[in-house]
């Protein structure tokens, strides 16, 4: 075991188990954030995702405020807000509702919607489009000192689907246009600074949000906007290893390229996220992740993330060859093992990447495997930092 010296937070979807409920899995979301908070993670990130039989998380400001009341000193977080779904003056009035009922606990975390992603992609095969947009399938998998980069998947059969687009369209109002990312996230610092005015120069503030505390941050999986957004504007950068593998290292580079220092941060701030699953034993560990592999076809073929199955249940599915190849990327950088095994692995992930801190997702059928998970990893992490594990390691 290496010694990680960066902090843990959480990335939590609300998952929906089969056989379960959306009122179990946010009531599940307000335990794990009790447990998360007294294991010493920093952060509790949620999701925003929409029309997602297997996922809760479709509320994030809602969510976090039951999150931050439930606990005593634990940081939440959206991861990310899909800023092309609303406003910049909605997004930042929710986070300073929050931030004035729980300051100096809130993380803003923007992200771009499917929306704008299917615009880039449409971009991309424009012939007068001076740069490609998305990863390139055609790049094979790689080992950089010991972090697999797979073969990066193709999203253009999603981002093009009719099923994808109409969803995205009930998610605007009539007629409404998607505004620039880069635009947006400044009108939103803008509205958090207090310095955004009419055209009579008259200030223009929100309410409660005047002067908020909470801190913003862009999450990204490639070299693309987001990154480059997050660097040019002096704001932490959360790079996606569990979405898009293939490409973190390309997206923490083009944040650090185009950074420059603001009043948020004054040198770049990354956290790298990673699918994670501990158990007792290597068996075990194995036996709970069956059900993963199923769950992300699911997402990868545009239906939308399943309840998640049962162990059981996954392991009587028939793997075709296009199967295996659809979610190849994602099994294959997906963090499973003892404690031991997993802070080795995540060790290498931050040494590779420069992380200044984890986050890091677990999902299971049964809310106590998460916890454990959760709580495992912690006492490891913790251990792997201490003097004393340090010594022994180094010896």
């Amino acid at each position: 075991m290496s010694a990680p010296q960066v902090p843990l937070s959480v990335l939590d979807l609300a998952p929906i188990s089969a056989g379960g409920s959306a009122i179990a899995a946010l009531r599940n979301s307000i335990d794990l954030a009790r447990r998360v908070e007294a294991a010493g993670y920093r952060r509790h990130w949620v999701a925003e995702h929409h029309f997602t039989p297997g996922v809760a998380s479709s509320a994030p400001a809602v969510l976090l405020g039951q999150l931050a009341a439930a606990t005593d000193h634990l940081r939440v977080g959206s991861a990310a807000v899909q800023t092309g779904h609303q406003t910049a003056v909605s997004i930042v009035e929710q986070f300073g509702v929050l931030d004035a009922l729980f300051p100096g606990r809130v993380d803003l975390g923007l992200g771009r919607s499917g929306q704008r992603q299917a615009e880039a992609v449409a971009d991309r095969d424009r012939p007068t489009t001076p740069r490609p947009v998305g990863p390139r399938p055609e790049r094979a998998s790689r080992v950089v000192d010991g972090l697999l980069l797979p073969k990066p998947f193709d999203p253009t059969h999603l981002l093009s689907s009719r099923r994808l687009r109409h969803q995205a369209a009930l998610l605007h109002q009539p007629g409404a246009r998607t505004p620039d990312y880069d635009d947006q996230v400044g009108q939103i610092l803008d509205l958090v600074g207090g310095t955004l005015r009419s055209p009579d120069g008259d200030p223009l503030r929100t309410v409660p949000a005047i002067g908020p505390g909470f801190e913003v941050w862009v999450f990204g999986s490639s070299a693309g906007p987001s990154a480059e957004t997050a660097g040019r504007r002096g704001l932490p950068f959360g790079a996606n290893y569990h979405v898009s593998p293939s490409t973190v290292l390309e997206a923490i580079d083009a944040y650090r390229r185009a950074f420059r220092p603001s009043a948020h941060v004054a040198e770049p701030y990354v956290a790298v996220s990673a699918d994670v699953l501990v158990a007792d034993d290597p068996e075990t560990a194995r036996h709970l992740a069956t059900p993963y592999g199923l769950w992300v076809r699911s997402i990868r073929r545009g239906l939308g993330a399943i309840a998640y199955p049962t162990p059981e249940d996954a392991a009587r599915h028939r793997w075709t060859e296009q199967d295996r190849d659809l979610v190849a990327d994602r099994l294959d950088t997906r963090f499973v093992g003892t404690a031991d095994e997993v802070v080795d692995g995540l060790d290498t992930l931050v040494r590779v990447t420069g992380a200044d801190e984890l986050v890091v997702t677990t999902i299971t059928h049964d809310h106590a495997d998460r916890v454990r998970s959760h709580d495992l990893l912690a006492e490891a992490w913790a251990g792997a930092r201490s003097p004393a594990v340090r010594a022994r390691v180094s010896a």
